[in-house]
């Protein structure tokens, strides 16, 4: 009497079966596809043509698995009637067959290539602000800290990274997790609020994004062509600098770096500067023409609105796979990037003195009160949490994730910690003072230099293809959670639109620090999803568990009281 309480269809045991005889195998416990005989395969052709009756069959059993969840195994297939993976085939009511490839449906990735993906795609615009951050932090200070807030998101990183798994260990019934982003874990553990807050956070850190890009490509746009003008209108010769004071007097060569902005206040971090500087209102010796490009080729002014005729356009874009093939381009620029830092070091040569703590002409002391500034960048700088889960499902040799992401974050570790010490250390100190050091290190070279122009121009059409990406990004992740469709209407994605593209113009208009907008975007969506996040997920999995012990919380306590001292430290350093 016992067996009449027992339903009629029980649900398939966690873990039951899964082949694990090849690194390209099908979990048959998590994905079961319909079956049919061989000889109800017509012809056998790419795609194969299968029987009406198989047809039949196989509309049937899709329309049975709308009735349970996707994670509900109650109408499954038994494991005895799935085949084996040479002889499984995809069947479509329309008729075809397919032959199953690939356990995940696509091909898998050897370690090597999974970490340079994990690489290229955490070299972003931060590279720019890591000399900045290093000068507002002091020298010392700042390698100290990015090795350490290199360790602290991996950690953080790893702990994203197996949260879905650490679910199935915590319940008796079996969810199914493969496909879930970190959002949806924090929705697991949460509720809404975990949901719509992991929502928020990662729209900072995409819209911040987006932002910065707007700012660095008014810049680049602007320098861009001041090189070109003023190559065409001194034919071609070294013409002649507007405004700026060259670190060698008594020659006639353009300077190799300038300091462009000395007294205008704590907000660029150039306080008590020499009079080295660029004026770009007054210049006596102005010819009509020049006036009258600076009036219409304005880095402010004018060309944040020229950017909108070109970008705006492509924001309203339903797919955004033709700008993801250009995606190569940032490998491209990162690299010319190092190669263009290691030719200028090597021509500039290095100026250090080390002052620990007073602060001198043309020196920083090694520790500043202003070091918060740097975590800011550096949260934004090896920020990859939001993303990971889905670039390591393609790692061929899944049991290597923890080591190839932590070669992956010693990589860009050593790529920031190569481009900062190399740009602080060269930086000509005397006749100009460490304090000028821009957010943008490329501002400390003159228009005219060329390997420069090169650089400027290069990442100029890299962010051209990349911020339609980052809009689309943008696009389904608000939309899909709001009106539950990517692409609503025209309407709703270009009212979206618009105020991106309004706050990114505000923000090179009025405030054009890249350095600032990547710390507060950077400390603020990390606060969330790297450090409080990914702490109360790992601690609250080990209590389900009965594994959390008192180091372990004070720890991860310890780690979202970092998180909030760092977003406070924008606000109050």
């Amino acid at each position: 009497m016992e067996g009449d309480s027992k339903p009629l269809l029980d649900p398939v045991c966690r873990g039951s079966y899964t082949d694990k005889g090849s690194t390209d195998s099908l979990d048959r416990g998590a994905r079961r596809p319909f079956h049919v005989e061989h000889r109800n395969i017509v012809e056998n052709e790419p795609s194969e043509r299968v029987s009406a009756e198989a047809s039949v069959l196989s509309s049937r059993v899709h329309y049975y698995s709308r009735l349970t969840a996707s994670s509900d195994r109650l109408l499954s297939p038994p494991d005895h009637v799935i085949p084996c993976q040479e002889e499984l085939y995809v069947y479509s009511p329309l008729g075809m067959a397919f032959k199953v490839t690939g356990g995940d449906g696509g091909a898998k990735n050897p370690s090597i290539i999974t970490i340079f993906a994990i690489w290229n795609t955490m070299m972003g615009t931060s590279i720019l602000s890591i000399p900045w951050g290093i000068k507002q932090a002091g020298f010392t200070l700042g390698i100290v800290l990015l090795i350490s807030m290199g360790l602290l998101t991996l950690y953080c990183c790893l702990r994203v990274l197996k949260s879905p798994k650490s679910i199935r260990k915590t319940i008796s019934t079996y969810i199914d997790t493969s496909d879930w982003e970190f959002p949806d874990v924090c929705k697991y553990y949460f509720g809404k609020f975990g949901q719509w807050s992991s929502l928020v956070f990662s729209m900072v850190s995409l819209i911040g994004a987006m932002v910065v890009y707007w700012v660095l490509m008014s810049n680049f746009l602007f320098n861009t062509g001041k090189f070109i003008y003023s190559k065409i209108l001194y034919n071609y010769k070294l013409y002649k600098l507007i405004d700026m004071v060259c670190l060698f007097p008594n020659t006639r060569l353009p300077p190799p770096v300038i300091c462009p902005f000395p007294d205008t206040g704590d907000h660029r971090g150039n306080s008590g500067i020499s009079g080295l500087y660029l004026n770009t209102n007054n210049y006596g010796n102005d010819t009509s023409d020049t006036a009258v490009f600076d009036r219409w080729w304005s880095k402010t002014n004018t060309i944040p609105f020229y950017l909108i005729i070109l970008l705006l356009p492509l924001l309203n874009f339903r797919s955004a796979s033709f700008f993801a093939r250009f995606t190569f381009l940032g490998t491209i620029s990162v690299v010319y990037l190092i190669i263009l830092v290691t030719l200028k070091a090597i021509r500039l040569g290095f100026h250090l003195e080390f002052h620990w703590l007073e602060t001198t002409q043309f020196y920083v002391p090694e520790f500043r009160l202003l070091f918060p500034q740097l975590t800011g960048v550096l949260t934004l700088a090896f920020f990859i949490h939001n993303c990971i889960i889905t670039l390591m499902k393609s790692n061929k040799h899944q049991e290597n994730n923890v080591r190839d992401l932590s070669v992956a974050y010693l990589l860009v570790g050593l790529t920031y910690l190569y481009v900062g010490v190399l740009i602080f250390s060269a930086f000509p100190s005397p006749p100009l003072s460490k304090d000028c050091i821009e957010p943008n290190f490329l501002d400390n070279f003159p228009s005219s230099d060329v390997l420069v122009f090169v650089a400027r121009t290069c990442l100029l059409f890299q962010m051209t293809t990349v911020y339609p990406l980052l809009g689309y990004l943008v696009r389904v992740q608000m939309m899909s959670q709001v009106f539950g469709k990517h692409y609503p209407s025209f309407f709703h994605v270009f009212t979206l639109n618009i105020f991106i593209v309004g706050t990114g113009v505000c923000m090179a208009k009025y405030y054009p620090n890249i350095g600032s907008i990547i710390r507060y975007s950077g400390a603020t969506c990390g606060l969330a999803l790297v450090f409080v996040f990914p702490s109360l997920v790992h601690m609250i999995s080990q209590k389900r568990r009965g594994e959390l012990s008192w180091p372990s919380a004070i720890f991860h306590s310890l780690l979202i009281v970092l998180g909030v001292a760092n977003v406070a430290g924008q606000f109050f350093m």
